[in-house]
Order: structure tokens, then sequence, then C-alpha cells
């Protein structure tokens, strides 16, 4: 749990001076509680037992998450907790056999930010603990697309995490206008953007690594962006359909 909070708080501070580093993302702001039954795909990463970032089962045996929740960390200090609304309680914990993070991750940019983790027993798939499909590798989401995100993080700046799981709906934003909000920090093809109008529903520490979903398919994973639901910042999220091949590669699926 330490690594990673030192790391997030290093690279928020770097931030402030240096505008092109992304800052870590991670908090669910606007959202409203939801159950494990209708987010079954919902997991948290463990670091010794402590939850620091959200992750989406694909099988049995694979969960996704960010790469740079796993940034210093080794499989035997990883694990996964799956099927409870909870945060730190309820479910089942498997630990973590394996971490593929994605070869070409650049912790400077964010970019390529995927991680795939390869547990050591089966999760035991039932209604509160199902995979979530996965788009093609040439599916692109229509701008202005509805999507869900959810995940255990905090609810405001500064403040707490939710022991309740949360979830919130923003749309998808065109990549053109998000690299305009972003400036000189790039957005690149592994990346897209959602948000709302006027800010106040976002993703945002504690929830990197978690879903992003369009019509039951995993198409987003919470990774960076500029403060928490600002309205001149949409949530930046790492486009799956564009690394589908190194999923495939890894797992089958």
């Amino acid at each position: 749990m330490f690594k990673l909070v030192l790391v997030s708080a290093l690279v928020a501070a770097v931030s402030a001076t240096n505008p092109r580093i992304p800052q870590l993302d991670g908090r669910i702001i606007g959202g409203q509680d939801v159950n494990i039954e209708d987010y079954p795909y919902q997991s948290s990463l463990l670091f010794f037992g402590a939850h620091v970032c959200a992750a989406s089962i694909l099988s049995e045996r694979f969960v996704l998450t960010a790469a740079h929740c796993t940034k210093g960390s080794t499989a035997n200090e990883l694990s996964v907790r799956a099927g409870s609304s909870h945060l730190g309680t309820g479910g089942v914990v498997v630990q973590v056999k394996r971490i593929l993070k994605n070869p070409q991750y650049d912790s400077w940019t964010v970019d390529y930010d995927m991680a795939l983790l390869e547990l050591d027993f089966p999760l035991p798939l039932g209604p509160r603990i199902q995979p979530i499909a996965l788009p093609r590798s040439s599916q692109t989401v229509p701008v202005g697309s509805q999507a869900v995100v959810s995940g255990w993080g905090v609810t405001e700046e500064n403040g707490p995490s939710s022991l309740q799981l949360q979830a919130v709906n923003v749309n998808v934003v065109s990549s053109q206008d998000c690299q305009e909000s972003y400036g000189s920090t790039p957005v690149t093809e592994r990346m897209m953007c959602a948000a709302v109008p006027g800010g106040g529903k976002d993703a945002c520490q504690g929830d990197s690594g978690g879903p992003l979903v369009v019509n039951g398919e995993l198409v987003g994973i919470v990774s960076w962006g500029t403060g928490c639901a600002d309205p001149e910042y949409p949530g930046v999220y790492a486009n799956v359909a564009s690394m589908r091949d190194f999923i495939t590669e890894n797992t089958g699926l």
C-alpha cells in the first residue's frame, strides 16, 4: 500500500511543476452506492491485504488493471478481492501468481497503461463474480456514448475511500477535444477520455485500474487525469481495444 501511495504522491508533486506529467487517477466523484451483483466483474487489487487499486475480471484466472497500479510490486505482494460490494471485507481473496505488464508501458507518459494479473487459483464464478466482455481490437467507441465507471475510491478530493462500491455514468469525449484540454500532455491512441458537461462526475487514487464499461463491454481502464471531476479536464482511460492483442496473446481471450 505504502509504495503505491508514495509513487502517486511523488508523481502529483512533480506534476504540479511540470504539466507534461499525467497525474494518476482513481476517485469516483458524483456517483452512487451500488451492489456487486450489478457489477460482478469489479474487483479490488490488494497490496499486502490493503486496497490500492481496482481491477476487472476477465476469466477465472485473469484480471485486468492499470500498469501503474503494479509499479514497484511483485506478484507475492498482490492479491485480488472479488465478489464483495464492501471495501476490505467479504467475497473471496485470491493471491496473484504473475504480473504481465504491457512491455511498452511508459511510466512518464502513462502510455500503454495495462497489466494482466494471473491468479494462483481460479475465481469461483457465480452471481457476484463474473467476467466482463471485451471489445474487438478494431472497435471504436462512438463519441458521446454513455459509459459507467465504478470503484471504491474517495468520493471527494482529499476525502476517505468509500466503503461501499460506487458507480457513475460519464460520456465518451473525442480524442481531439481531450487533447486540446490537456495541451502539451500527450493523449495517445492507447488512451480514451470520458466526462460530463460541467464536470462533477468522474473517476479520479483508489480506483485506478478500474473498469470503464459501454454496453456491457470493458472499453477503458481508469488511468490518469488533472484534478477530480474538473470541467476543464476529462478523465483519461487506457483504451482496451487498442491493446486487445496484448490480452489475447497472454490469455487466449
